[in-house]
């Protein structure tokens, strides 16, 4: 599975064999795709148990791993069914990692500007795939069925995400002078007045989870959610390391002592993501946060990554939206708002299936 992995550059880390172990409370299955003698795909299944009934839910965070460009796309999600039926599944979840759309900084910060504008999906994209497009295609032929009236957080992955590109279109790997010019005004600001200020960013260990985890539930509860207990964390950082040492890091932005800022960070082959992050109350005025950003941009860029992902954000660009400040803030990196088809759904048991949507949505 890594190995295959491997050879198509990347995948979400969350498709990985670890990532099982990380999610203890799910039953983790690995599979392979195949064409005749050729492995065509793999994917990290995860199974949960319905309250009091033998049936599961199988899900596939950000996945199966496929090229989804291929012509049998339909007989690879054929293959997964036929799979997971004999698991005794009600119905299973996908969420191909394909980009759909893309609007690029210039097209946000207009829509951002305009009072008009709620959310990006009013928005012409800069670019839509054909492949993004294929592939909603064949889900809808094949009877999978999708919430696509969300535009925000859902109980799975996000829909919406945000990524610097480290790569120019030929390939060529941009330089940190490069980067820094894609940035607005403010972000270039506020990196050289943590410097100025004294912030130093350091690369920790797994003692630091500790330190990253009192900022962390700090801004749990000022932002109003429900902070991960420090042993997610540390099994995250164990199973990660296990499968390739590196794959998580941790970062501390520290000024005169004070942890102002704490991030995880991880990267699976040419993709490195900015998983959880997290600053303090106090000293917000020495910037700690573009600080700790520019160095894992800059640790991205030196490994070689072609994108640099801060995962999700809400499509919402209305400025009362809950969320403004989260793209606002992203944006300002030089980035570009992703959107991919989502996750999508294909009932097996549909009475048990429209059971559990209720009851989620109800949640």
């Amino acid at each position: 599975m890594l190995e295959f992995i491997a050879a198509r550059g990347s995948a979400s880390f969350l498709q990985t064999p670890a990532w099982a172990r990380v999610k203890s409370e799910w039953r983790g299955e690995r599979v392979g795709f195949y064409d005749g003698d050729e492995l065509t795909g793999v994917g990290l299944i995860l199974y949960r148990k319905l309250p009091k009934l033998p049936r599961y839910l199988a899900y596939l965070p950000e996945g199966p791993v496929l090229d989804w460009s291929r012509d049998d796309i339909g007989e690879h999600l054929d293959a997964l069914i036929a799979h997971v039926k004999k698991r005794q599944t009600f119905a299973v979840r996908i969420g191909p990692a394909v980009v759909h759309r893309v609007w690029g900084t210039k097209t946000i910060k207009n829509a951002i500007a305009d009072d008009a504008v709620t959310s990006l999906t009013e928005v012409e994209p800069d670019v839509t795939t054909v492949e993004g497009q294929r592939v909603i295609s064949v889900l809808k032929q094949g009877g999978w069925v999708s919430d696509q009236s969300v535009h925000g957080f859902t109980a799975g992955q996000p829909q919406f995400n945000f990524q610097l590109p480290l790569r120019y279109e030929d390939g060529t790997q941009k330089t940190e002078d490069e980067i820094l010019k894609g940035m607005n005004q403010l972000w270039r600001r506020n990196i050289k007045k943590a410097t100025k200020l004294g912030v130093e960013v350091r690369l920790g260990t797994r003692e630091d989870l500790q330190e990253f985890h009192k900022v962390y539930l700090e801004t749990a509860e000022r932002d109003g959610f429900t902070g991960r207990p420090l042993e997610y964390f540390e099994r995250m950082w164990d199973v990660l390391n296990a499968e390739q040492q590196g794959r998580m890091q941790v970062f501390l932005a520290e000024h005169d002592g004070d942890v102002v800022a704490a991030t995880t960070f991880v990267t699976v082959g040419e993709h490195a993501w900015y998983s959880y992050g997290a600053s303090t109350t106090a000293k917000r005025e020495v910037r700690g946060s573009n600080a700790i950003q520019w160095a894992m941009i800059r640790a991205a860029n030196d490994a070689g990554c072609a994108v640099y992902d801060m995962r999700g954000i809400v499509a919402g660009v209305a400025s009362d939206d809950p969320e403004i400040g989260l793209i606002q803030f992203k944006v300002g990196s030089g980035g570009q708002a992703v959107a991919f088809p989502g996750e999508w759904d294909k009932p097996i048991n549909p009475i048990l299936y429209k059971a559990f949507d209720l009851y989620m949505k109800r949640r």
